[in-house]
């Protein structure tokens, strides 16, 4: 039996109304495989997808390779210095012709041998001389639409998606004086099959409700009360974002409440006195403070698990201090508290919403605004590709258009 009836529809259309009236998502859209095979074609194929930051493909020629949702993609810096993403998969027999990172300036599939230059294009046949109707140029690996956003890259599996960096407007003013672009991110690492839904993964990342609850004196320098949701949702947003006031200047999510890097040198006395936090989905997750801003790109691997690369990015000039590792190494300890209450809570939720007593049609909190904004951002898209239905079926309504 699907789960795509009159019901769920209802349940979606709630979802979507102001905070003071909306219902929380139905638990089948956290747990079923159907919801998730629906999600994967209707928006991870359709949507911009974040993939990693630019400055890890520097040079032309470098390379990395990321798994989304089972499609395996390389990302590399061509010799014009333009960055093109593409399928791995070689166009012969279908063998994956690369994995990791690294430097080349044509690809090789280890099995037949066909080489594809930098930008997908097919260099190298052997054997193939007999092969009757056979020309190269039909058979490059199939590109993907790329785009760079504040240091960002961004792809699209649709290779005629709209740009990205229009929808993401709202949130752009949050970020002018961080200088992102220019900005370093030293490394990443990356927590493998969590046991939750990528939905999960996006809510608790913006939830300001749990701040100082769950992060009960840890996070009492960001109390949940100074949430604020500065810009009204638009339908054409591909972020949903909040802002979380500190109780003083320069706030730093560590044991000592304080900043422990350099500031961002550009920043107001607002901009000092504040995080913000934003999700881009369906992949990135973005958050601000004073001396760092720090980032999950989510992959998911199936209804329940996910994969989490985490990254921090800083001013330049962080990086030159010669105390910059045994800093890290305090920022780390301090971030080590909130991912594990995180990750307890998270798995939790996601055991709760298999329950049959997963509560359905619950209350939002006015400090939980970016969860209804989400939910406008994900109805619509379940709206445009709802199964056995037209696109854009008006039976399933954004309230809060």
């Amino acid at each position: 039996m699907t789960i795509f009836t009159e019901s769920l529809r209802n349940a979606l259309n709630a979802s979507t109304d102001d905070v003071t009236r909306a219902a929380t998502l139905p638990p089948e859209l956290y747990t079923s495989s159907e919801a998730f095979g629906f999600e994967r074609e209707a928006i991870f194929m359709k949507e911009w997808l974040a993939v990693g930051r630019a400055e890890r493909i520097s040079e032309p020629g470098d390379w990395f390779t990321v798994d989304l949702l089972g499609e395996p993609i390389i990302v590399v810096r061509t010799k014009s210095g333009a960055i093109s993403a593409m399928s791995a998969v070689c166009q012969h027999r279908a063998m994956q012709i690369c994995e990791g990172e690294g430097n080349n300036s044509t690809f090789k599939c280890p099995y037949h041998h066909w080489i594809y230059a930098e930008d997908g294009r097919l260099l190298g046949t052997p054997a193939m001389e007999r092969t009757e109707e056979f020309s190269k140029a039909d058979w490059g690996l199939p590109p993907l639409a790329v785009e760079e956003w504040l240091g960002f890259i961004f792809v699209n599996f649709d290779v005629n998606a709209e740009p990205l960096a229009p929808t993401l407007g709202r949130y752009a003013p949050y970020l002018e004086n961080y200088h992102l672009a220019d900005a370093v991110c030293p490394g990443t690492f990356t927590l493998e099959s969590m046991p939750w839904n990528w939905k999960v993964m996006f809510e608790n990342f913006n939830d300001g409700y749990h701040a100082n609850r769950l992060h009960e004196y840890v996070q009492d320098f960001c109390p949940s009360h100074l949430s604020a949701f500065p810009e009204p949702w638009t339908d054409d947003a591909n972020v949903v974002f909040r802002t979380a006031g500190y109780t003083h200047l320069d706030g730093g999510f560590n044991a000592t409440h304080r900043v422990i890097m350099d500031v961002f040198p550009d920043l107001t006395d607002e901009e000092r006195g504040r995080s913000t936090f934003a999700l881009v989905p369906p992949m990135l997750c973005l958050g601000t403070a004073p001396d760092q801003c720090f980032f999950f790109l989510v992959r998911p691997t199936g209804p329940e698990t996910i994969d989490v690369e985490i990254g921090y990015i800083f001013h330049p000039s962080a990086l030159e201090d010669p105390l910059f590792e045994a800093k890290m190494a305090l920022s780390d300890a301090g971030v080590q508290v909130f991912v594990e209450q995180d990750q307890d809570a998270t798995t939790k939720v996601q055991l709760g919403l298999r329950s049959r007593f997963a509560p359905r049609g619950a209350r939002y909190s006015w400090q939980e605004e970016s969860h209804v904004q989400f939910n406008r951002w994900l109805a619509r898209r379940y709206r445009d590709a709802w199964p056995g239905g037209e696109s854009g079926d008006p039976r399933l309504r954004v309230v809060g258009e």
